[in-house]
C-alpha cells in the first residue's frame, strides 16, 4: 500500500502498467532476480551449444575425408622421383630396358611401370618411410599407376581408390574418426543441454511461485482494501465489476505473469546471444539472418501499438458483463415476476457482444504475430541456406558452420515468436493489472491510527446527542441540513418519515459509515470523531431490513464473530424469537447447514438475523425495518422479545410500519433531512401534524 500522503502512481499505458506491476512485485525481487539469472544462464548455454555442435560436425565430417595432407606428402615423395627424366636417362645404373619402359610410360603413355626389372624398380623407386610406415618399390609403382589420371585435389576420386591402393599407402590416407574428440565433444554438449534444461525447470518453478503468491497477496490486499473503503465507493460502483477485478483480473495477472516472465527473459537472452554468436561465427550470414527478420520487428511493434486498447476494453467490458449477471441472478425472482427475461437477455446479449468484439479484435491483432514470426523464421532459414551454400562452395566456411547457423537461426527466430506471444500475454496482464491497481489506489477512509480514545461497552451509559449535523453524499447536494437531537440512556427512539427523508442516513452517520460534513455526534460525552470505527461498531447491534446469511450451520450464523456466546444463550434467544419450531423441523436441528438458496422463507431468515442481533451484548441497538418481512402474529411476538431486549439499552428504530413504534419513548419525525416533529406517539397524534397524517394514511383505502 502507499504510505500516507503518497500519491498513487496510476498506470495509464502498457509500459506504465508493467512498471507499476513490477513495483508491486518488489517483495519478490530477489526471487525474480534469481529466476531471471537462471533463465539467462539457461539461454546462454543454449546459445553456446551450436558452437560445440559445429565442432562435433566438423570432426565427424573430417572422418569421412581422405587425409589430403598425407596424400600430398606421398605424392611429393613418390612423384619427385619421376620429375627429372633426363637424369634417369643418363644414369648408367639404369638399364636400357628400364629406360625404354620409363620413356614409353612417361612420354607415350604406353606400357606399365610394373615391367621394370627388379633392380630398376628398387633403384628408381627405392623404398621410403612415411610416419613409420614402409612403402616398398612395388607399392609406389602401384600407387602411381592408380592415380596417374586422378586430380590429386579431388577427395572423392581419391576416396574411391582407397580400397585398390597398397596397404602401406592405404593405412596413411584412409579416413580416421577421432573417437576421443567425438566423445569429449558429445559429453560437453550433453552436459550443456542437461544443465540448460535443469535451470529452465527451476526458473519455471520460481515464476510459478512468484505469480501464485503475488496473486494471493493481491487478493489479500483487495480484501483489506474493501474494509478501508467508504460506503460511497460501493454506492457508485457495481458489485459485479468489483468481483470481476478480484477474480478475473487477478487471475489474468497471475497466469500471464507465470507464462510470460521467464519466457520473455529467456527469449530476449537467446535473441541477443544468438546475434552475437552469429557475428562471431560469420558476419555475412549474420547480416543475412537479421535482414530477413527485420520485417518481423517492425510488424510486431505496429501490432502492439494497435491492439493494447482492445485488451483494456476487453477487461472493462467483462466487468460490465459480470455486473449485469450478478444483478440479474440476485434479483431473479423480480425479473421473472415482471416478465423481464426478454429485456434482461437483450442487455446481456449487448454486453456479451461487446466482450466478444473486444476479445476478437485483441486476439485477432495479437494472433497475427505468431504466424508472422513463423513466416519470418522460415524466410530466415531459406536465406541462410542459400548464402551458406554459396560460401561453402567457394571455400569460405565449413559444413559445420552451416550446421551451427541452422541452429542459430532457430534460436534467433523462435524467440521472436515467443517474444510476440509474451507481449500478447503482457498486454492482457497490463490491462487487468490496471483495473486491480485502480481499485487499490481508490481513496480510503480517514486513517484513525492516531485516535486513542476508547469507549468500552461497560463504560458506555447510552446517552447520544446530535449537534447541528450536516451531511451530503456529494458536495453539491446536502441531505441532512441541520439535525439536532438528544437521546437519553435507555430510551427507545423511533425515527420515522417518508422515503428519502434521511432516516437510514442518520444511522449510517451514527455508525460512522460516513463522515459528517459539519456538526458532531456525541456518545456519552465523547465525539465520534475521537473514536475509531471499530470501537463504535462494538457499541452497536444492528438488525437490518436486508437479511444476510452465509453458508454454514444455523449455530454459526447466530454466533457470527461472537465465539464467546454459549449454546444456552442461543437456545434462549431461539425460544424468545419464535424459531424453535423451525429448528425442530430441520434434519440436523441447530447444526443444519444452510445458505441463501435453501428453502427458508424471507420471514424465517429475518428471524435468524434478529436472533443474531439479540445475542450481541451492546449498549446501543439499531433496528432498520427489522420486522418488515415478518407476519403480523410473529411481529407481535418479536416485538415483545425486542422490548425485553431493549430494556436498559438505547435503541433506534427505523420503521415505516408506524404501528410497531407506538411504545417508543421518543419519536423523531424527519423530512428532507431535518427533524420537523418530536414526541411520543400520543403527543404527535394530538398535534395533528405531519406524523398524524403519515400514521392515518396507513389505514386509508
Amino acid at each position: 500500500m502507499h504510505g500516507k500522503g503518497m500519491a498513487p502512481s496510476k498506470s495509464k499505458d502498457f509500459f506504465g502498467s508493467l512498471k507499476r506491476l513490477f513495483q508491486e512485485l518488489s517483495n519478490y525481487k530477489y526471487l525474480i532476480i534469481l529466476s531471471l539469472l537462471l533463465a539467462g544462464i539457461s539461454a546462454v548455454l543454449a546459445i553456446i551449444s551450436p558452437g560445440r555442435l559445429s565442432k562435433l560436425a566438423d570432426t565427424i565430417t573430417e572422418s569421412i575425408k581422405v587425409n589430403t595432407e598425407q596424400v600430398e606428402v606421398i605424392n611429393t615423395t613418390i612423384y619427385s622421383k619421376l620429375m627429372n627424366m633426363e637424369a634417369i636417362m643418363s644414369d648408367d645404373n639404369v638399364s636400357e630396358q628400364d629406360k625404354y619402359v620409363l620413356y614409353n610410360y612417361l612420354t607415350n603413355n604406353e606400357g606399365s611401370l610394373s615391367s621394370l626389372t627388379k633392380e630398376g624398380k628398387e633403384y628408381i623407386f627405392n623404398p621410403i618411410t612415411i610416419e613409420n610406415t614402409n612403402i616398398s618399390s612395388d607399392d609406389q609403382i602401384r600407387y602411381i599407376e592408380l592415380t596417374k589420371n586422378v586430380n590429386q585435389e579431388d577427395g572423392r576420386a581419391l576416396l574411391a581408390l582407397i580400397d585398390e591402393s597398397p596397404e602401406s599407402i592405404k593405412s596413411l590416407i584412409v579416413p580416421r574418426l577421432d573417437l576421443e574428440r567425438v566423445k569429449t565433444l558429445s559429453i560437453i554438449l550433453g552436459l550443456i543441454y542437461v544443465v540448460s534444461a535443469l535451470f529452465s525447470y527451476i526458473t519455471s518453478l520460481l515464476t510459478a511461485y512468484i505469480s501464485n503468491y503475488s496473486a494471493r497477496d493481491l487478493r489479500e490486499r483487495i480484501s483489506l482494501k474493501i474494509n478501508r473503503l467508504p460506503l460511497s465507493y460501493f454506492d457508485n460502483n457495481q458489485v459485479g465489476d468489483l468481483l470481476s477485478r478480484v477474480t478475473n483480473d487477478v487471475d489474468t495477472v497471475s497466469q500471464n505473469l507465470n507464462n510470460s516472465l521467464s519466457t520473455l527473459i529467456t527469449s530476449l537472452t537467446l535473441f541477443l546471444g544468438s546475434i552475437i554468436m552469429m557475428f562471431i561465427t560469420n558476419w555475412i550470414m549474420a547480416i543475412t539472418a537479421i535482414l530477413s527478420t527485420i520485417i518481423g520487428f517492425i510488424s510486431m511493434f505496429i501490432i502492439l501499438s494497435k491492439s493494447q486498447k482492445y485488451f483494456s476494453l476487453r477487461q472493462k467490458e467483462l466487468g460490465k458483463l459480470n455486473s449485469h449477471i450478478e444483478e440479474i441472478y440476485s434479483g431473479l425472482i423480480v425479473v421473472k415476476a415482471y416478465n423481464g427475461k426478454e429485456e434482461a437477455d437483450k442487455e446481456f446479449d449487448e454486453l456479451n457482444n461487446n466482450v466478444f468484439k473486444a476479445n476478437m479484435m485483441s486476439q485477432f491483432l495479437s494472433g497475427l504475430m505468431q504466424p508472422l514470426m513463423s513466416f519470418v523464421g522460415n524466410l530466415g532459414y531459406v536465406a541462410v541456406c542459400i548464402v551458406g551454400a554459396l560460401l561453402a562452395l567457394n571455400g569460405y566456411i565449413s559444413f559445420g558452420v552451416i550446421v551451427a547457423f541452422m541452429i542459430y537461426i532457430r534460436l534467433f527466430t523462435n524467440p521472436l515468436a515467443q517474444i510476440a506471444q509474451a507481449f500478447t500475454a503482457l498486454q492482457s496482464t497490463a490491462a487487468a493489472g490496471e483495473r486491480v491497481f485502480e481499485f487499490l489506489d481508490e481513496e480510503e477512509m480517514i486513517d484513525e491510527k492516531n485516535l486513542t480514545t476508547v469507549l468500552t461497552n461497560k463504560k458506555a451509559k447510552g446517552n447520544i446527542e446530535f449537534k447541528h449535523v450536516k451531511f451530503g453524499y456529494n458536495k453539491d447536494k446536502t441531505i441532512i441540513k441541520d439535525f439536532s437531537a438528544k437521546v437519553k440512556a435507555g430510551n427507545k427512539i423511533a425515527i420515522v418519515g417518508p422515503t428519502g427523508a434521511g432516516k437510514t442516513t442518520m444511522v449510517n452517520l451514527l455508525m460512522k459509515f460516513y463522515n459528517i460534513d459539519d456538526g458532531d455526534i456525541i456518545i456519552d460525552g465523547v465525539s465520534i470523531k475521537d473514536l475509531k470505527r471499530e470501537n463504535i461498531h462494538d457499541l452497536f447491534t444492528m438488525v437490518l431490513q436486508d437479511t444476510w446469511l452465509f453458508n454454514g450451520s444455523i449455530k454459526d450464523n447466530l454466533k457470527f464473530n461472537r465465539n464467546r456466546i454459549s449454546d444456552k444463550e442461543i437456545k434462549e434467544v431461539i425460544n424468545t424469537v419464535g424459531l424453535k419450531h423451525l429448528i425442530e423441523t430441520l434434519p440436523d436441528g441447530i447444526d443444519t447447514e444452510i445458505n441463501e438458496s435453501d428453502s427458508i422463507s424471507s420471514g424465517q431468515k429475518q428471524l435468524l438475523t434478529i436472533a443474531r442481533g439479540m445475542l450481541e451484548d451492546a449498549p446501543f441497538l439499531i433496528l432498520d425495518e427489522a420486522t418488515s418481512n415478518v407476519d403480523t402474529r410473529t411481529e407481535e411476538l418479536v416485538q415483545q422479545a425486542m422490548d425485553k431486549l431493549m430494556k436498559g439499552r438505547t435503541s433506534f428504530i427505523i420503521a415505516h410500519r408506524l404501528s410497531t413504534i407506538k411504545n417508543a419513548d421518543l419519536i423523531l419525525v424527519m423530512n428532507e433531512g431535518n427533524i420537523i416533529e418530536m414526541g411520543t406517539h400520543d403527543e404527535l397524534l394530538n398535534k395533528k401534524g405531519f406524523y398524524a397524517d403519515l400514521y392515518n394514511s396507513q389505514f386509508e383505502l
